[in-house]
């Protein structure tokens, strides 16, 4: 078995590409864009429908921190829920106490809600206070992945956490690499880190196919166009993976 390449998607269109360039695994969201928040129910049938991968389901009520309100937290614990009984592979949360520690009960909760399907602390990890202590709360919770980029913006920049990351958790949880990963990313950091298990959006910018555009009328965020939508590009993906097989062979496992 290779090296696990996770794709994050949040359109039906980016999973399918996702797929046919070699993606091992999805995590699906909505609004990429803004770091991503948790999809919708249809667009969770609508992939399962259309690709045959296992499907992580990002739970984020809204862009921001990762400390939650009461009612947010509600949210979280209904979607955890309701996205396992649709039949997710597993889920993708995070909780921080405002000190900047993991959320141990917070967590636990979510966990038991999600009744033994997989589960990935994604990069609330990565603004955490110590990354070693979130390691080791987040190994007794029974986390099986951690997405980080090392604590930097870039995952390259990371390298030196990355690495400790992979020694200390001996393989369980995995670390998964995501920020800015790209095939040369992955040259870069599997020898430097050991790590065998990246994640990317393999992001390209469509243009609208509008003809007819009002410039100047945001509908959003100000600075973010109407003109453009994200999808996965499929090469990059395939690219991608081609540099973990040649750089982990059979040698490591996969996870779902």
């Amino acid at each position: 078995m290779s090296g696990l390449i996770e794709v994050c998607v949040d359109a039906v269109e980016s999973a399918v590409c996702a797929a046919r360039g070699g993606a091992t695994r999805l995590e699906l969201c909505e609004n990429l864009v803004i770091g991503g928040t948790s999809p919708s129910e249809d667009l969770f049938c609508m992939v399962r429908e259309r690709v045959d991968l296992p499907i992580r389901v990002l739970l984020r009520p809204r862009f921001g921190d990762f400390l939650y309100t009461d009612d947010e937290f509600e949210l979280l614990r209904r979607q955890t829920r309701r996205f396992v009984s649709l039949g997710a592979d597993g889920i993708v949360i995070g909780v921080l106490r405002p000190d900047g520690t993991l959320d141990e009960a917070r967590m636990a909760e979510l966990i038991a809600q999600a009744g033994g399907c997989g589960i990935t602390l994604h990069r609330a990890f990565d603004v955490c206070r110590d990354p070693f202590a979130a390691l080791d709360t987040a190994k007794q919770l029974g986390v099986d992945t951690i997405l980080t980029s090392g604590q930097q913006a870039r995952c390259t920049d990371g390298a030196a956490l990355l690495r400790a990351l992979v020694a200390q958790s001996g393989g369980r949880p995995q670390i998964l690499v995501g920020a800015g990963v790209t095939a040369e990313a992955i040259r870069i950091l599997q020898p430097a880190t050991g790590a065998c298990a990246f994640h990317l959006s393999a992001k390209r910018v469509e243009r609208s196919r509008m003809s007819y555009r009002r410039e100047g009328v945001p509908m959003g965020i100000p600075g973010i166009s109407e003109f453009e939508v994200w999808r996965c590009d499929e090469t990059a993906v395939r690219k991608a993976r081609q540099a973990l097989d040649a750089l982990c062979g059979a040698s490591k496992g996969e996870q779902v």
